[in-house]
């Protein structure tokens, strides 16, 4: 079967070009994805030739994403891949966080390794290659942070001419400077996340511009292969529980898919549970999965969390994510701000922290664990979404024991850090030592 775009929902299946420039079924308005036949070959052979191309030099094979390319099959040839050498990211033990947690172990699949220093990365170097499939000329997407980072560097590294769309106030200056450093042209827009995508979907169609944001199915397939790459490092051994934060619910579909395509591929023998984790105050998807008619998802008009990369009320992929989510028999969970500040503080004495959306993933094993949801001694392997440096001012704050909640309410700082000003005197350092 040669790779085609086919409409998401059940009732429709309608199935388009992978050449056509479209983001909705035409016919009645679903999420799209991209399908194609099983690789050829044995399993066995594939984890083979999959492991054999880590030792490659070749640029392909040294991209976590394109490594395993034989699961995205939807290029024709690979001459239009721009890659930066994304995923190759690490499965880090973490005995703190895991006490913290109440987990007997816990590995974190941390993709602030990334060259851009979060998992958009992994998504970005497949849009983009469509993009110059496509012949288009100028690329656009709408960003909270990281996404506007990724897109940035990737289509200024593939030549072509990235703009972004930005809530204007609402993006740390870490995750700004990435776009502004990569080149874009970037336009802050005084309004939230979802009413600039409505915006912006409408310019692109106007003007040309091809769109990256999650809803893009090609951003899909390469976040997918962080799955494949997660189990390539565990030697093929299935977790108990994938943990992972809820913004725009692409990760959730992209990881829910990928495992699900492995599954029937013969690659595994089952699927992790899965749970996302979003943040109290941004929270539809958690009011969705515990709703009993789940028909539509009610947006939150005015999301509100200082983790910027989920502050997301209307996430796009909540289909796909709500499909994912049952099909593997997982959870949604919401935490507060002052839960997601204390697991963040937690992660980064660890020894390699994370963005403050990221540690929604240990805060919400903490209330996952306490309930019994998941059991102490279940293989775990939470997913860190953002390097710790994409939101600086957020650490300094927490630590100086001046971080306050969106409605003005301060924080607890139950594990600050603070610096310590001292004059220039070796006795009096010592003792503040206690030596």
């Amino acid at each position: 079967m040669p790779a085609e775009l086919a409409c998401f929902e059940e009732r429709c299946r309608a199935r388009f070009p992978v050449t056509e420039i479209i983001y909705n079924c035409p016919r009645c308005g679903g999420l799209l994805e991209a399908v194609y036949a099983a690789p050829e070959g044995h399993p066995a052979d594939w984890k083979r030739m999959w492991r054999d191309r880590r030792t490659s030099n070749a640029p392909l094979d040294q991209s976590g994403v394109w490594r395993y390319r034989e699961l995205i099959g939807f290029l024709d040839d690979f001459r239009h891949v721009v890659t930066l050498r994304e995923g190759n990211t690490p499965l880090l033990d973490a005995p703190r966080a895991a006490q913290y947690g109440g987990l007997d172990r816990i590995t974190f699949k941390h993709q602030g390794f990334n060259p851009t220093g979060s998992f958009k990365d992994n998504g970005m170097t497949c849009g983009v290659a469509q993009a110059m499939r496509l012949g288009a000329r100028r690329v656009a997407c709408v960003s909270t942070g990281n996404t506007s980072a990724s897109m940035a560097a990737y289509a200024s590294a593939a030549g072509l001419d990235p703009v972004i769309f930005i809530p204007h106030g609402n993006i740390s200056f870490g995750k700004l400077a990435q776009a502004l450093e990569y080149g874009a042209r970037t336009f802050q827009v005084e309004a939230n996340f979802d009413q600039i995508l409505a915006l912006v979907r409408q310019l692109a169609e106007r003007l040309g511009i091809y769109l990256l944001n999650s809803i893009n199915p090609f951003r899909i397939e390469g976040q997918k292969t962080i799955m494949a790459e997660m189990l390539d490092q565990r030697d093929w051994r299935v977790p108990d529980w994938v943990v992972l934060p809820g913004g725009n619910l692409g990760n959730v579909s992209a990881f829910g898919k990928g495992l699900r395509e492995l599954k029937a591929f013969g690659l595994i023998g089952r699927l992790p549970r899965l749970a996302v984790v979003q943040a109290e105050g941004s929270a539809p998807f958690y009011d969705l999965y515990r709703a009993t008619d789940r028909s539509h998802l009610n947006a939150v008009t005015h999301p509100e969390t200082l983790a910027t990369a989920i502050k997301i009320g209307d996430p796009i992929s909540w289909p796909k994510g709500l499909h994912e989510v049952t099909t593997s028999g997982g959870v949604v969970e919401k935490v507060t701000e002052q839960e997601i500040a204390d697991a963040k503080a937690v992660i980064g004495r660890c020894g390699f922290g994370c963005e403050p959306a990221s540690a929604a993933t240990l805060a919400g094993i903490r209330k996952l664990t306490a309930a019994g949801t998941i059991a102490a001694g279940a293989d775990v392997v939470a997913v860190l979404t953002g390097n710790v440096l994409k939101d600086p001012d957020y650490i300094h704050r927490y630590h100086t024991g001046t971080l306050n909640a969106p409605d003005g309410t301060p924080l607890r700082c139950t594990f600050a850090n603070p610096p310590v000003v001292v004059s220039a005197d070796a006795e009096r350092i010592a003792a503040l030592l206690g030596n």
